[in-house]
């Protein structure tokens, strides 16, 4: 396929037709068929792109909110991650995966899966195939948790706030949390986005003990849209008037993470696939489980709200 047919098919991922499934189902379909690779820098306006598009969803939140369940679930956060840390340690021995590419399998599914992985990999000192290897096996659960998790929870009755919690607690990335929970309802989306990235904070900690443990020096990443998104939702909180603009910036931003989830599935090409092996995928899928029923069964009882 040619750069024109990607193109094209990225810009329709940004019209109101293009769903965020079928967003993604058209990625892969240009991953799986193309016998080249998307146009050069794909990566990089993936992140840019996954990046400005959680910014604008601030607009459409409120501040208070987002503080409050931000604060409310901070023990379970925390527990949540030491939880699929501690598990994907044992998984990886038990499996004997590498223990750099284990060790980044349960940092992203701990906390925020690409975005973890590429923040703790410098720390980690981790090369170019282990990288990919946790990638790869992220971006395919990311990719299957989009598509199964919506039908699941209509299946099993979870309400908005239910399923939003749950999105954000056992999905990988927050690409992919928007678009389960967007599909999902509104109120899911703004549980699930603010979930998601008051997890998406432990990156800071969790680099800095990483990096005092094996006495590293490497810089880390700062997550600081994340600071952007708070003052957005602050403007739309605190200056009601404006609320048309503010409507506009956010449905912009949907738009954004739909064309984002497009690119994410033009990620999944043969080579990633045949790159994430066996033994990594199998630690990967199984840690997602155990976190994401464990979860489920958490909320279902109200233990987590």
């Amino acid at each position: 396929m040619s750069d024109a047919v990607f193109f094209a098919l990225l810009a329709f991922a940004f019209t109101p037709w293009a769903s965020p499934p079928v967003a993604l189902a058209l990625g892969l379909a240009y991953a799986l068929l193309s016998p080249s690779r998307p146009p050069g820098r794909r990566r990089g306006l993936t992140t840019i792109l996954l990046q400005v598009s959680v910014v604008g969803l601030g607009f459409g939140m409120n501040l208070r909110r987002v503080l409050s369940v931000g604060a409310h679930g901070f023990v379970y956060t925390a527990g949540g991650i030491a939880f699929a840390l501690t598990c994907g340690w044992a998984l990886g021995r038990l499996l004997r995966v590498e223990s750099t590419t284990s060790f980044l399998l349960s940092v992203g599914t701990a906390i925020c899966g690409g975005s973890a992985i590429a923040a703790v990999a410098p720390v980690m000192d981790a090369d170019g195939e282990q990288m990919s290897m946790s990638l790869g096996t992220v971006f395919l659960l990311n990719s299957a948790a989009l598509l199964l998790f919506p039908p699941v929870g209509r299946a099993l009755g979870l309400t908005q706030d239910q399923f939003g919690l749950w999105a954000a607690l056992a999905i990988h990335d927050t690409s992919s949390v928007v678009g389960a929970s967007m599909k999902y309802g509104a109120e899911a989306l703004a549980i699930g986005t603010t979930v998601k990235l008051a997890r998406a904070l432990w990156i800071v900690p969790v680099c800095v003990a990483t990096a005092a443990l094996r006495r590293s020096k490497a810089k880390i990443k700062w997550p600081w849209f994340i600071l952007f998104f708070l003052l957005a939702a602050e403007l739309a909180t605190f200056f009601p008037h404006a609320a048309r603009l503010w409507g506009l910036l956010n449905a912009a931003a949907k738009a954004g993470l739909t064309g984002t989830l497009f690119l994410i599935g033009t990620g999944i090409t043969r080579d990633a696939l045949r790159k994430a092996g066996t033994r990594p995928l199998i630690q990967g899928v199984a840690l997602w489980a155990l976190v994401a029923v464990s979860s489920l069964a958490l909320i279902r009882a109200g233990v987590l709200r």
